[in-house]
Order: structure tokens, then C-alpha cells, then sequence
């Protein structure tokens, strides 16, 4: 049975699209079935896997809001499956305000596909409004990108307080899957220090491995591409493959 998690830090700049492209390609590479759904209205994950936006004929905004299969949006990548967001997906929120159990609607959609995957990410917005509300009510378990730099820890808490308030009215069986430390500058003290305090929150929720900051990750969405693909041999290739490793004992260990 497929696993749903969603990628997931109100804060923006953190690495979470980053981490949702780069994690589903690594994934993909260890043999695994993976679907990232794009479910923010910027579509920089569908745009990351190699999807040009203008030739998407069916996205998420038409499985969410009208009832489109999902099945018949998804889009077959080199890298892994993609049901891919548009520029239409940013008025949904709105939308979804006036539909019948407005905060299900996503869950509702991805049901049919699940078991077709091991594994299905989804990248929310960096926002806690309606659109993340869905994420959080279709996924079993959340992936915290959590960036290493001074206010890493700042809004953390505002998250979890969402995640508590989740779990008691919408999604009671949603849990923290993992907590992946971003932009680590192995120079700096304070770096390890965040590492250090965040662990310390998380106890045996945060990845070993560890996301530097690497400029192949940030040239390789510009080019399309995960950046396992750009340049395997990067260090933030080899850090999001290492984490994909442990990602996928973990799948395997819950089965």
C-alpha cells in the first residue's frame, strides 16, 4: 500500500520544492514508484521534474475542482510521475471554500491512485491556508525541510501548532514522517548549532544526511531537471541521494 507524505514548512525559501523534486527522482532511481503532486500555484516542482506548464493540458486544479481523474493528469517524467500545477491552481483556495468538505477534496482525489505507488509527495504552498489544509488532510505523514540559518526555529512552532489542530479536527493518523535539515554551511558554527537545536526538538525525526548549500541545486531547475540528473556528482546530489536511502528504509520499515 502506497504512503502519502506532504513536504511541508509555511516559512518560504526552505528548500521544500527543492527537497520534493530531488527526493522523488532519487527515489525513482532506487527503484521506487513515486508521484509528486504539485500543489502549489507557482508549479516550480512540475517545472523542476522537466514538465513544461504551458503544454499541461489537465492539472491538479481540474482533479481537485473538477473532478478530473487524477490518473488522467499525471504526467510520465524520466525522473518519476508528476501530476503537475498551473497558474490555475491559485484561485482554488477560494474555490474549494464553497465545496462539499472543502478540506478532503485532494485526499478524495489522490484515493484511486495511491496504491499504484510506493510513495506519493506532495509539495504545498509555503502558507498554511486551504490548499495545505488539503495536503495535510490527504497525507499519513509530513516531511519538515527545515533550513539552517537564524530563524530556522521561528515559525516552527506555528506549524506544529496547525499540525496539533489537524490531526484533533481533519486528519487524526497524520504524524511527523521526517525532518530534512536544508542549506547546512558546514563553514559557520551557527549552521551546526541550528542542526543541533533542531535535532534536539525532533528527537529521531531528522535525517542524517544533510543539504548544503550547493550551487548545482540551484542552477538545476533552470535547466528542467533534478539535480540527480543535472550533476550526480554534486555534493547536494549525493546529500538528497543519501537521504533517499534513508527514506526508503524507513518506508520499508513501516511497511
Amino acid at each position: 500500500m502506497g504512503k502519502i507524505i506532504a513536504v511541508v514548512n509555511q516559512k518560504g525559501g526552505v528548500g521544500k520544492t527543492t527537497t520534493a523534486v530531488n527526493l522523488t527522482a532519487a527515489l525513482s532511481g532506487l527503484g521506487l514508484k513515486v508521484l509528486l503532486c504539485d500543489f502549489d500555484p507557482q508549479g516550480n516542482a512540475t517545472s523542476g521534474m522537466g514538465v513544461e506548464k504551458r503544454k499541461v493540458k489537465k492539472d491538479i486544479y481540474d482533479v481537485v475542482i473538477d473532478d478530473v481523474k487524477a490518473e488522467d493528469a499525471i504526467v510520465h517524467t524520466k525522473y518519476g510521475d508528476v501530476l503537475p500545477a498551473t497558474a490555475d491552481l491559485a484561485g482554488a483556495g477560494v474555490e474549494l471554500i464553497s465545496m462539499e468538505e472543502p478540506n478532503y477534496r485532494l485526499a478524495k482525489a489522490l484515493s484511486p491512485v495511491k496504491n499504484s505507488y510506493d510513495l506519493i509527495l506532495i509539495d504545498c504552498p509555503p502558507s498554511l491556508e486551504m490548499l495545505t489544509l488539503n495536503g495535510l488532510a490527504a497525507a499519513e505523514g509530513i516531511l519538515v525541510p527545515v533550513q539552517c540559518e537564524y530563524y530556522a526555529l521561528e515559525g516552527l512552532s506555528d506549524l506544529m501548532s496547525t499540525l496539533r489542530t489537524v490531526k484533533k479536527r481533519i486528519n487524526p493518523a497524520l504524524e511527523i514522517f521526517g525532518v530534512a535539515l536544508t542549506m547546512f554551511d558546514g563553514r559557520t558554527n551557527f549552521s551546526t548549532q541550528v542542526a543541533q537545536e533542531v535535532r534536539k526538538h525532533f528527537p529521531g525525526k531528522v535525517y542524517t544526511s544533510v543539504i548544503p548549500r550547493n550551487i548545482r541545486l540551484a542552477e538545476a531547475p533552470s535547466h528542467g531537471m533534478p539535480v540527480t540528473a543535472y550533476d550526480r556528482s554534486s555534493k547536494g546530489a549525493k546529500a538528497y541521494m543519501a537521504m533517499a536511502e534513508e527514506i526508503k528504509q524507513r518506508l520499508t520499515q513501516k511497511g
